[in-house]
């Protein structure tokens, strides 16, 4: 662990969302920044592209990401793919409506407590999971039931009364659709450093996979239950494979998918992030 006792050069990205949603939590942050910083370049990249500029020009200044869940999973993603995520220290300070992930990863969400965080925090190592795609998932991985898709139908105008009832009169009239089917059970085959948890014989409501510690995962899978209630089934390693239909899952906030397989592996200490001194 790394601790920061000197105030830094800081280069502070600020997600062009986090300006648009909290203007005044933005302001704060960068003034809390540049009075505590040694040295402090503010950057507002206006899309994705500009951003990932940006961050691939930060030189020797720390990088610290002002923004949503979206703009933290698109650094790290960006670092990983460039392969610098080993030696770079990352800082956040969580703006936004979805702060779910840099909450759960230890990072205060109040502005000023986030900001502070940056000056006088402490480097902790992460463990991540990346998979056979070269994606990231920084906290929770999921794989939901199976999802069907509606049935088309004609859209009722929301909120304009009158104009449903002009659309009912023009469009011609057909039988009302069966309503869609609930999320069904997947036949997926979860394997765990070689070892099949659950095979394709065993329906399960859904799957999860969380890095714990010292590099390894958690893997949750619950089966479908069939009379009496079905316990869990758990199991910890380094590598997991799902295989079988087509299925997708959920990698932090994003939803990715439909794949038939796909491994997930664990990097022990691969995330650099700056946290409260004590975390």
């Amino acid at each position: 662990m790394a601790t920061f006792a000197t105030p830094d050069q800081l280069l502070v990205i600020i997600d062009p969302v986090a300006r648009r949603t909290d203007g005044e939590s933005v302001r704060i942050v960068k003034d809390v920044l540049s009075a505590g910083a040694a040295s402090t370049k503010v950057c507002l990249p206006e899309d994705a592209e500009e951003f990932a500029r940006v961050l691939a020009r930060r030189g020797s200044r720390r990088p610290v990401v002002v923004g949503d869940d979206r703009a933290l999973m698109r650094t790290v993603s960006l670092l990983h793919r460039q392969r610098e995520l080993a030696g770079c220290v990352l800082s956040v300070v969580p703006v936004g409506t979805a702060l779910g992930v840099a909450q759960a990863l230890g990072v205060p969400t109040g502005a000023v407590a986030a900001a502070r965080a940056v000056l006088d925090g402490s480097e902790r190592r992460l463990d991540l999971l990346v998979d056979d795609s070269d994606g990231v998932v920084l906290g929770a991985l999921r794989i939901p039931p199976l999802q069907f898709a509606p049935r088309e139908g004609v859209a009722a105008p929301g909120g304009r009364p009158w104009l449903h009832s002009l659309v009912r009169t023009l469009v011609p009239s057909r039988p009302t659709p069966a309503a869609s089917p609930p999320p069904g059970p997947s036949r997926l085959r979860v394997e765990v450093d070689g070892v099949t948890l659950v095979d394709l014989d065993q329906p399960v409501e859904g799957v999860s996979v969380t890095p714990c510690a010292a590099g390894v995962a958690e893997v949750v899978v619950r089966p479908v239950s069939v009379g009496a209630e079905a316990l869990p089934l758990e199991a910890r390693g380094r590598t997991v494979t799902v295989s079988g239909a087509d299925f997708r899952y959920r990698a932090d906030t994003a939803v990715a998918g439909p794949v038939r397989r796909r491994t997930w592996t664990v990097r022990e200490g691969a995330l650099g992030l700056v946290l409260p001194a004590g975390r």
